[in-house]
Order: C-alpha cells, then structure tokens, then sequence
C-alpha cells in the first residue's frame, strides 16, 4: 500500500466496529456541536469547568485503549514495536480529547438548565 486511502480507513473500521462506528461518530458530531454551542454560549472557555472536563478525559483516555485491546482482541503484552506504542498514545489522546470536549460541553450545557 504506497499511499493512504481514506476509504480503506472507513471500511477496516466498520469491518472491525458494524454499527457501533456510526454511533461513535454520530456521538462525535452531536459532543462537538454542543461544545461549539457552550462555547459560544459563554464567549470562551470557563477554567473550572475546563479542570473537571480534563479529569474527565483522562477516564476517556485509558477507556479508549482499553476499548481497543477489545476491539482488536488483544493484550498489553502484545504490543511489540514503536509504531504499536505510538498507535497507542495517539488512541488514548483521542480518546482524551474526545473526553474533554464532550465533558465540556455536557458539563456546560447542565449548568445553564440547573
């Protein structure tokens, strides 16, 4: 495979997730548009609720490797080389960010109906 191909990206993911991937993207669109509406809400990022949605993202980072070793039907001591530790850090910052924003926005989105 000389180059990256987007599509084959979208079906390895869906061979390995079904339907559960548009779930998780669906969920993706709906945290960031949330955000993007505290955000506005509020005209900029609130430091309190910004230390809980980090706390937050640091469960969503470890959940998101651990979700992978179950995805993929694997153990820690299965990871070999400096690409699979790489792949593992970039998963578990996604899974951090992904965290963060959601957190944020749902932390945000509460405050204003309480």
């Amino acid at each position: 495979m000389k180059e990256l191909d987007v599509a084959t990206f979208l079906a390895v993911f869906q061979e390995m997730l079904g339907p559960l991937l548009w779930a998780l993207i669906a969920l993706a669109a709906a945290a960031t548009v949330l955000f993007v509406w505290v955000m506005l809400r509020d005209r900029g990022l609130r430091p309190r609720r910004l230390v809980w949605a980090e706390v937050a993202g640091l469960a969503g980072g470890i959940a998101a490797v651990l979700f992978m070793l179950a995805v993929t039907q694997s153990q820690l001591a299965d990871i070999g080389g400096p690409v699979d530790w790489v792949l593992v850090a970039v998963i578990f910052v996604a899974g951090g960010v992904g965290t963060v924003v959601a957190a944020y926005g749902v932390l945000g989105a509460l405050r204003h109906l309480a």
